[in-house]
Parts: C-alpha cells; structure tokens; sequence
C-alpha cells in the first residue's frame, strides 16, 4: 500500500524533520545494544522508574513517560540521533528498505472513501482485477467507507503478512457495480526512480526519489535503457531526494567515476578513517553528466553531489543542499524500539565535512535554517551564500570548493517563486483532475502521453470548466491562470499515467533543465 500524496514533492517544501537519515558505508544497518552492563546511571533510571510506578500520586503510562525522556535525550546529541517507537519502527524499515507487504495500491481518501488512483505495477492489486477509479468500501468484515479515516489508518487494513488473503468488496463507477475481490497480499515495491526518459536525441535524464535498498538496481536498469536509446549525457536528479543508504549512493557513484577514486570517507570520536573508493564496473565513466540538487537534498544526496564534484565529474547545478553529514547505526534497544545514534561524519574526497552547524541545546535553530536562506537571499542569488574562506578547497583540475554544509553547486539557478500557488488551488486542482479523469475514463484512456503532452486542452476548456468550478474565488491574475492551466494539465495527467505524467509536463519549463540545455548549446 502506498500512499499517493496530494501534492507532488516537486511543488512542495520539505519537512526537515523528514531527512532520511544516511546510514554506514558498509551498509550494516543494526547494531544491537548489550543490556547486560549495569552502571550506576543505568541503576539511576531504573530506581527512578520504580518510585514513579509505586508510589507516584496519579497513575502514569512510565512506558510513554521513558520514550519521552529518551527523545530528550536524544535532542540534546545532535538534529540526526532519533529515537524510533517500536509502533513506527516498521514504517521507517519498509521505507529504507524500499518494499513492503500489502496489496499494492496507490490511493486518496475522495468523499470518505478510500480511491484507487493507480494500482502499484506489479503488485498483488493489479494481478487481482483492480483498476484506477475503483472504491474499496470494505477490506474482509472492516466497512472502510463512511468512517472520516484518516489516510495513515487505512494501511493497517490491507497490510498483512506474505501469501494472507483479503477479501476487499470493490465499487466500479465505470459499470456501475459492486463485487468482491480477494487479494494475496505479497511484496510491493515502494519505486525509487520516480521518473526516467530521453530529453532528446542525446540527453537522458533519472529522477531518484531516496537511496532504499532497491535504488540501485532501478538506478542500473533505467541508466542501461538510456544507454541503448544513445544516451551520450545523464542528468541525475535529486532534488528533494532526503538520503537513505549510503553504500547505495556508492554504488552509484561507482558508475560515473574511474577505478580507485576516492568517493567518501568517515572520521569517528576516535579519529578512524574509513574510505570508500570506486571500482572499474562504471558503465558511465565517459558520459556527460550533470547533477541537480536543491536545499531538500540531503544525505546520501550530498555525497553523491560532493563525490563528482571533488573528482571534477560532471556539473552540480541548482542551489546549495540541505548540509546533512553525520553517519548514523541504528541499534536495537530490545523491545521493538530502536535508537539511530550518530557515530561518525562524512567528509568528501578533497576533505569537506557536509554537516552544516548545529548546537546540543534543542534543534529549532537548525531546522530553521531555510527560512535563513529565504530571508538572505540565499535561494535568490549565489552571492548571497556564505563561505568560510578557512574551509575552502581544491579539486585535482583547480575547482574552488567550500565546506561548512551542504554542497555548493557549479552553476547556480534560483527558485522558481512563479511556481507560487495557494493551497486552495493545488487541493481543488487535485479534486477536479481525479474527477474529470473518473468521469471520462473510457474516452481519455485512448490518449498516449506524448500525444496528450502536445494536445490535450488546447482550448482550454478543461481549464474553463475547472475555473468555473471555483468561480466564488476572486478571478485569478493572468500569471496565476497560466500556473493553473499547467498544474491542471499535469494533475490530469498524474491519474491517467502516473507520476511520469506528471513530471514529464512540468519539466517544459524547468528553470534547472533549461540550463542543462543552455549550457549543451555552449559545448556545441
């Protein structure tokens, strides 16, 4: 089950607390805690808790009141080291992990109903008969329709474990029926390459949402495609990409750079240095290769970007990253709960550390940081961000670099502030494109995307009725018209393809893609 989100990370800013949090270069994810040890600390909190739960004058939950105090704890470390409650512990492997079991359903909550936008490929869902547009009203005995559920209750329905059965009773618009379906939950992918397809002739380009376990191989799949299609230049792109596993960044990494290539290393409390270097598997070595990141690329993003950067491989462009570099071990505290403790820092081959500033007094400072940079100018203009002349440094062929956080691109694009929209309109938009899609299933079905890309709408009377729809708002300015017209028409095509759709329609005017083009022209 995945949870298709009402508005596309490309139109939204990042919650920061969401940072996926990069974890060791040899990919050993669990280290478990001994127990066993008792000091004098440990004894402490133990005597504590005993004299809350015998004698304290109101009945208290000590297992919420332990997990508070060890979040505590925990803040007062660095912005990275995270307890994680044994009831979120699932959700946070699946994600890392990139699967999980369920049936494999993207969906929305549409007038109290749980909606099927598209069925996950691949997944046990589309193997059973269900379709985009269709209701699931009950999942075995549980009515799911009419209940006000929230959409993160509704995957504890139909997850479940391998080869389980569900029976899920189905509502079809388009012939107006109702019937059952029974679904053998199995393992659904959660896709990492949100999108891949040749700009033209020469230029192919990769969208990587995150650096899950099964990133590189849809990495692989996608770069060897392109490949054959005569790719001669890749633009990678992370924006908004949060990080994940690191030795997944390497292996890709590992595809652009030549054998023995310094890649990343880490440095721990007691100065050990680990190395991680590129070996002669690269199936891209020789490509062009241009790499877009923004404030919300964190992580195993940055040393992606600083990795090519410091090995003069390729052109980073866009704005400067997010400035997460401290290495994280999650550890096992027995009960089904687990810490990820920060254990080290990343620093590129030339020498920077990633990590951007951060104090052990709680973290807001830190995770206000982008309005910092909204406020200096800093997402407007490149002279505007601060450098530390002490913490500059050289690539092999001469390339100023900076430390301090984040990585500082090549070539600088600032944000889009015409992409502006108010909520109501990407609520209403979402709405509206799910409808007109349900409504017309039959009809818009025989449209190819490259075709709808060139044709579709243009009237305007898709965009007309959609205005009319909300004709008690006051009439938009023409500007805002013209974001709504490409909104809409993306929306649309989000239901009737997928995320492909989407991006492949808001990338016509991509600032970041207009100046890979640009600077294509000039090698020309």
């Amino acid at each position: 089950m995945k949870n298709k989100k009402n508005l596309p990370i490309y139109f939204s800013i990042a919650v920061v607390l969401g940072v996926i949090i990069g974890i060791s270069l040899k990919g050993n994810t669990t280290n478990v805690l001994s127990l066993t040890k008792k000091s004098s600390q440990e004894m402490k909190i133990k005597r504590l808790i005993n004299f809350i739960e015998k004698d304290y004058v109101d009945e208290i939950d000590t297992d919420s009141l332990l997990d508070g105090a060890i979040t505590q704890m925990l803040g007062k470390l660095d912005p990275h080291s995270v307890y994680i409650p044994k009831e979120n512990l699932q959700a946070v492997t699946e994600n890392m992990q990139g699967n999980f079991v369920g049936i494999g359903v993207q969906f929305r909550m549409i007038n109290d109903s749980i909606t099927v936008i598209q069925p996950i490929k691949g997944g046990p869902s589309i193997k059973a008969g269900i379709k985009a547009g269709d209701r699931i009203l009950m999942a075995d005995t549980d009515t799911l329709f009419g209940k006000k559920l929230y959409t993160d209750k509704v995957p504890s329905y139909l997850k479940g474990k391998p080869n389980t059965k569900v029976a899920l009773k189905i509502y079809r618009k388009s012939n107006d029926s109702t019937f059952t379906i029974n679904v053998t939950r199995g393992k659904v992918n959660i896709k990492s390459v949100d999108l891949s397809y040749m700009i033209n002739d020469t230029i192919g380009y990769i969208k990587l949402d995150r650096f899950a376990r099964n990133t590189y191989k849809e990495f692989k799949s996608s770069l060897n495609t392109l490949i054959d299609k005569g790719m001669t230049d890749l633009v990678l792109d992370l924006r908004g990409n949060g990080g994940g596993f690191v030795d997944i960044a390497n292996s890709i990494i590992d595809e652009f750079l030549e054998d023995d290539k310094l890649i990343v290393f880490t440095k721990n409390n007691k100065n050990k240095i680990e190395e991680s270097y590129a070996t002669s598997k690269g199936d891209f070595e020789n490509g062009g290769l241009y790499v877009l990141i923004d404030e919300n690329s964190a992580s195993a993003s940055e040393i992606v970007a600083g990795a090519l950067q410091d090995n003069d491989k390729g052109t980073i462009i866009g704005r400067r990253s997010f400035g997460k570099g401290l290495v994280q071990i999650e550890m096992d505290l027995g009960d089904g709960s687990a810490v990820r403790l920060t254990t080290a820092r990343y620093y590129t081959p030339t020498g920077r550390s990633i990590q951007k500033p951060y104090d052990h007094n709680g973290n807001k400072n830190y995770y206000n940081d982008y309005q910092k940079r909204i406020t200096s100018g800093e997402l407007l203009n490149k002279d505007s961000i601060k450098v530390v002349d002490s913490l500059k440094f050289t690539t092999p062929k001469g390339k100023v670099v900076y430390g301090g956080g984040g990585i500082i691109p090549d070539v600088f694009v600032a944000i889009d502030t015409t992409s502006y929209m108010s909520t109501f309109y990407f609520n209403s938009i979402n709405d509206f494109a799910f409808d007109f899609v349900d409504n017309k299933r039959k009809e818009l079905s025989k449209w190819t995307l490259n075709d709808f890309i060139a044709d579709f709408d243009t009237d305007n009377a898709v965009l007309n009725k959609y205005l009319s729809s909300v004709k008690n708002r006051r009439k938009p300015s023409l500007k805002t018209k013209e974001r709504i017209k490409k909104y809409l028409k993306a929306s649309i095509a989000n239901v009737l393809f997928g995320d492909v759709g989407f991006y492949r329609i808001i990338q016509l005017d991509d600032k970041m893609l207009q100046k890979v083009l640009e600077l294509e022209s000039k090698k020309k």
